[in-house]
């Protein structure tokens, strides 16, 4: 990446933001509103070295996320890559870094799965998880509950094991995994480590669905896909590990800080309650104000490509800052607060843009409306059991949430 060292470029460009404001664990880096203003295409150091540009402006992230020539490749040159991109390890990367048209070839075998109207299906299913784990809550009355643990990870992990065909007893150990992967402080040797045991288990699952293929997503591209000669072993096996750490992992954390919001918040959790056909706008706005995704997507471009008045040459990396773009004041009015009767809420790139926007977007849409609803109707007295001072955010993961929240009622 020699070829980033120009005029345009300072000498020794800061790193990426990451970090909440003091005292504001629901806000985005503070700089992020000051590089939108002035600076909204920077130049941005990584910590292997490498150098790269952060985009800040709504504008700016979705002309870079609509055009096929930022390509989503971890194996061009170029690539910003970090830990959580897997580094340089390429094997089983799974369709979201690859590009036309083996991305669209592979997105398109389980397009159909989640649809919204077979996700709409689901609904009465993720209903009865919700209201069981919930009973089980209701008999702890009187002590404090962690809700990560009773209800966040419980419901999105359940989901995405039954629609796999994962067993569920198995999510303590790619719940382990993927918290491994995501850290953003773990040393790179134990990332490794964890890749390969992920990897290891989801080839003895996929051996084993492949002498008795189930009914269910897993099952379908085995016998659809895999026996037909359109796929690999492999194929499947990277499937999997992309399906059941997107399906469980970003959910569980946005329902966890919707709930810490709305009991932060009681005038907005009450009219909610009073009026539940606001619970759908509701998600929408709590998806735009929390984003969930701290440090990315990355492209690398392929050609030279102006954004925003700035040229990006070819080979130059991109890191978009999803959180900055939803927080754009030229969008979203007052975006520091949180309003659920806002009109464009849904404008929202919290699940991307373009080819690359996330695929389980309606799955996680019904999890979060089923789960927040719930609560509001449930547990109208729910309170964080602690101070927000010593709820542990999870400032050290690429994916931002509570590690933890114990609430009482």
């Amino acid at each position: 990446m020699t070829d980033m060292i120009d005029t345009t470029v300072p000498a020794a460009p800061g790193p990426l933001p990451v970090q909440p404001p003091a005292g504001c664990p629901f806000d985005p880096p503070a700089e992020f509103g000051a590089l939108r203003t002035e600076e909204p295409i920077s130049p941005i150091s990584l910590p292997d070295g490498s150098r790269a540009w952060l985009a800040t402006r709504y504008a700016d992230i979705r002309a870079i996320l609509g055009d096929t020539r930022f390509s989503s490749d971890t194996t061009v040159p170029g690539y910003p890559l970090s830990g959580m991109t897997g580094g340089g390890n390429t094997a089983n990367r799974g369709f979201i870094r690859m590009d036309p048209p083996e991305h669209t070839r592979l997105r398109r075998m389980v397009t159909r799965e989640f649809m919204v109207k077979r996700v709409e299906a689901l609904r009465p299913e993720i209903q009865r998880l919700t209201d069981e784990l919930c009973d089980a809550m209701e008999r702890r009355a009187g002590e404090p509950v962690d809700l990560v643990e009773a209800l966040a990870l419980p419901v999105p992990s359940l989901v995405i094991s039954l629609l796999l065909g994962v067993p569920y007893e198995d999510h303590d150990v790619f719940q382990r995994l993927t918290g491994k992967l995501l850290s953003r402080t773990i040393a790179e040797d134990a990332r490794e480590s964890a890749r390969v045991e992920l990897r290891d288990y989801l080839d003895a699952l996929v051996t084993a669905k492949e002498k008795e293929p189930g009914d269910d997503i897993l099952g379908r591209l085995i016998t659809e896909q895999q026996r037909t000669g359109e796929i690999t072993h492999d194929d499947v096996a990277a499937f999997a590990a992309l399906l059941l750490v997107a399906g469980h992992e970003t959910t569980a954390n946005m329902i966890g800080l919707s709930a810490l919001t709305l009991m932060r918040d009681p005038e907005t959790a009450e009219q909610l309650r009073q009026d539940p056909s606001l619970i759908r706008g509701a998600v929408e706005e709590l998806l735009r104000f929390h984003s969930i995704i701290r440090n990315g997507p990355r492209r690398v471009a392929t050609a030279d490509i102006e954004i925003g008045g700035q040229l990006i040459k070819a080979g130059e990396g991109v890191v978009v800052a999803v959180p900055s773009a939803n927080r754009d004041e030229t969008v979203f009015a007052d975006p520091d607060r949180l309003d659920v009767r806002r009109a464009n809420a849904q404008h929202h790139v919290a699940f991307g843009y373009g080819i690359h926007q996330c695929l389980g977007q309606a799955l996680a849409r019904v999890e979060l409306q089923v789960v927040i609803a719930t609560l509001l109707r449930r547990f109208p007295t729910m309170r964080p059991a602690v101070p927000v001072e010593e709820i542990p955010f999870r400032t050290d993961m690429a994916i931002y949430g509570c590690h933890s929240l114990p609430v009482t009622w």
